[in-house]
């Protein structure tokens, strides 16, 4: 680094991270006195430890591929902002409940993930219901079935040796594919028969459903580097590079205008954003996305390893310090649908207020006193809307936003996944690294979700505005890198180059989030084909009972009965979709079906017709509902013709966005 340590400078101990395990980075400070740069920590401090009188005054600097993007020079901000964290903790009377990190015990951790990704009846049979597992097992591609292969296996170990009478099913048996009469000891008997197992586990389409899951070796991945192909399993793409050894090893660079302008392939059937889908359907996709996720990273060779955090004493109300999941139940009874917190909302909005043009935004401390006692102020007058906003400066929001992030009991990106978002970066190329991204973002919990996109989203505007306030894409990156990724209670100590090389590690992956938000929050359509194969296998499983067959015939026919017109019944055979309305005045209306009729002209002919509507046109949304998914809603560029091949059965609704 080009600027010297002060004798007296102090490093961060109270964070813990390390390389294999967790690594948010701990930042070793420099020297200059900023008068304003130290944020109340009204909770607690962080505990410091003093540096020796001889001692260096960064980390070695040793360049690794993480750093490509971010050398000395970039990262010189980053120490600047641990200064200012370390420094806002000081002299704060009130004792702070350190987080603990719970290693999980032998077997402890593929249980847990078995449970999660809703296969705890591999272990547990009385978990959950043994055939719905089947019908998520009969989805999975190559290489998520061998990832839960490897878990299975790795439970069975453990199992054995703590001797324990629990039978846990033979990793064939799971993957025995229907009709095939061996047995275990069969298998054993024909050698031949057991090693080609492995490649009858979810070949191809004809196994899997939907016909787009064929083996690495069958699908050749040919888009150019820019395109980010959502219809093939992004861990079978990374084994056909693997197995095909395509291209090499890449590495981020510098500039922002030379990150890869990745895009997402259009589909015709439409993109599906978070939040367009029924909470149902978003509990298969989170099963699926972790198995996915896992078998990405199995593909490269990289073992996660997921930690829990202990439970801690947290507050239960205000603003600051708060769980999130509480926060937006205290805030949800104020103000109905509200998904990110308000407190968070009103900061950015003020920031914004004040200008996006200000110099140094984000980059520039509050004065601490002044911050501390505002502090103080919002969580007494705050809800009461008692608050002077006119007298708040600008930096000092600022300086409180980022203190909001930090206060959080827990990390933003939790502890359960904050190691495997490092982690992304071992990954071998950058699209590899952004799918994983994309598969971590899905994981998260829907509050950590959802305020982590209202940050990037005022990022990016941040970054808008960079002639003027000289915050670049890097700036930003670095300046937020400590506060999303440092948090409180960390006892550990880790050495000055793993310190150092997290931190570059941190800043580049909060770089990549804010450049690729448009597509990070976007649900890959092979997962969406493997919801809607799941969803068809539990109609299968319910179409046995011809009772509950009878009762749904009897309310089908009596909804047509009242609904619609003989005249227009099955009108869909006959080019003609029917579109339902029932919170307007326009209960239903046909559309004509053609080649290029997309979801958009259905809204706008809506529209057209009924001009009651007060309602925004950017408020309301077609929605696909029934036959092999719950209820989606609409990308406005879906051609309503594809989507019908697709899902043959599916009701058509226009309704407010539920969001």
């Amino acid at each position: 680094m080009s600027r010297q340590q002060d004798p007296k400078g102090v490093i961060l101990t109270g964070y813990i991270s390390n390389i294999e395990v967790l690594s948010p980075a701990s930042g070793v400070n420099s020297a200059e006195e900023i008068e304003s740069s130290s944020l109340s920590r009204r909770t607690g401090h962080y505990s410091v430890q003093n540096r020796a009188k001889n001692a260096p005054g960064k980390p070695p600097y040793h360049r690794c591929n993480s750093q490509d993007s971010l050398d000395e020079l970039a990262m010189d901000d980053y120490w600047t902002e641990v200064e200012n964290i370390t420094l806002s903790g000081e002299g704060d009377a009130e004792p702070q409940e350190e987080v603990q990190l719970k290693v999980p015990d032998e077997g402890e951790q593929e249980e847990a993930w078995l449970t999660e990704a809703g296969l705890a009846t591999l272990f547990d049979e009385s978990a959950s219901d043994p055939e719905d597992m089947m019908g998520l097992l009969s989805t999975l591609t190559r290489t998520q079935a061998a990832a839960v292969e490897k878990r299975v296996e790795k439970l069975q170990q453990t199992l054995r040796k703590r001797n324990k009478q629990h039978q846990v099913p033979d990793v064939r048996d799971i993957f025995k594919l229907p009709g095939t009469p061996e047995s275990k000891e069969d298998e054993a008997k024909s050698p031949e028969r057991s090693e080609n197992r492995k490649k009858d586990i979810t070949t191809d389409g004809q196994a899997m459903g939907l016909g787009n899951r064929a083996g690495p070796a069958e699908q050749s991945v040919s888009e150019p580097e820019t395109d980010i192909n959502l219809e093939v399993s992004f861990s079978d793409q990374a084994l056909s590079y693997k197995e095909g050894s395509k291209g090499s090893s890449e590495a981020l660079t510098d500039a922002d205008d030379k990150l890869p302008n990745f895009k997402l392939s259009r589909d015709k059937t439409g993109l599906t954003k978070v939040g367009d889908l029924s909470p149902q359907d978003m509990k298969k996709v989170h099963r699926l996305v972790l198995i996915e996720m896992t078998a990405l990273f199995d593909t490269a060779g990289i073992d996660l390893k997921t930690h829990k955090a202990v439970k801690l004493k947290v507050k239960e109300s205000g603003l600051f310090g708060v769980p999130l999941a509480a926060l937006l139940e205290q805030d949800q009874r104020r103000q109905s649908g509200t998904r990110v917190p308000i407190i968070l909302q009103r900061l950015i909005s003020h920031i914004e207020d004040e200008g996006l043009d200000t110099e140094g935004l984000l980059r520039i401390p509050g004065a601490a006193i002044r911050v501390k006692a505002v502090c103080v102020e919002l969580e007494g007058k705050f809800y009461e809307g008692l608050f002077p906003w006119e007298s708040l400066k600008q930096h000092d929001a600022a300086s409180l936003l980022k203190l909001f992030i930090r206060e959080l009991p827990h990390p933003l990106l939790t502890v359960e996944y904050l190691s495997a978002f490092i982690a992304v970066l071992k990954l071998p190329t950058k699209k590899q690294q952004l799918q994983a991204l994309n598969l971590l973002v899905l994981l998260l919990p829907e509050s950590s979700r959802d305020t982590l996109k209202a940050l990037m989203e005022f990022f990016q505007r941040v970054i808008d505005h960079k002639e003027q306030n000289k915050m670049t894409l890097n700036n930003v990156a670095v300046v937020m890198a400590p506060n999303i990724f440092m948090f409180k209670g960390f006892r550990n100590k880790i050495s000055e180059q793993q310190e150092f090389s997290l931190a570059t590690e941190t800043a580049n992956i909060v770089r990549l989030l804010i450049r690729y938000q448009n597509l990070l929050w976007t649900i890959p359509k092979f997962i969406m084909n493997q919801v809607r194969k799941q969803n068809t296998e539990n109609q299968k499983k319910m179409s046995k009972d011809r009772a509950m067959m009878k009762l749904l015939k009897k309310m089908a026919y009596e909804r047509e009965k009242h609904e619609k017109p003989l005249s227009e019944v099955d009108s869909s055979s006959q080019g003609f979709i029917r579109v339902q309305a029932p919170q307007f005045s326009k209960v239903s209306m046909a559309v004509q079906l053609t080649e290029e009729l997309q979801a958009s002209d259905v809204l706008s002919r809506f529209l057209s017709q009924d001009s009651s509507v007060s309602v925004k046109r950017e408020d309301l949304c077609l929605y696909e509902i029934g036959g092999n998914i719950q209820e989606r809603c609409l990308d406005e560029e879906t051609y309503m013709k594809d989507l019908l091949e697709l899902n043959p059965s599916a009701e058509w609704f226009i309704k407010c966005i539920q969001r």
